[in-house]
């Protein structure tokens, strides 16, 4: 959902919480299959840009609603509504930890 599709390596591993490496095989495998491709970044040679190509974003878009349901039965349907609030809290607090940051104030028994 990046704007043109584009985001430096470094920051989508970020995104992704995982190593630089790791997210280099990754993406390797996508660019091999024609769904990404890496460019060096045009404002800072040291950095490299993945792109999602038009393959990768009809792939992205073909997957969507069988993704969409999956996480529906598996993840929501069995949670009462005070589940479901709880479980975007805590989605909430790990998007800000892996960001770097804290979400409003955490509780007393989590490190930020």
């Amino acid at each position: 959902m990046a704007p043109d599709r584009l985001l430096r390596m470094s920051a989508l591993a970020e995104l992704t919480g995982g190593s630089l490496s790791r997210l280099s095989n990754v993406v390797k495998r996508l660019e091999q299959r024609g769904f990404v491709r890496r460019e060096p970044d045009p404002a800072d040679g040291r950095y490299t840009n993945a792109i999602l190509t038009t393959e990768g974003w009809d792939k992205v878009v073909a997957a969507a609603p069988g993704h969409v349901e999956a996480v529906r039965h598996l993840v929501l349907d069995p949670l009462g509504p005070a589940q479901i609030a709880a479980l975007g809290e805590i989605g909430e607090q790990l998007r800000a930890h892996v960001r770097g940051e804290c979400a409003a104030p955490p509780p007393a028994e989590t490190d930020c």
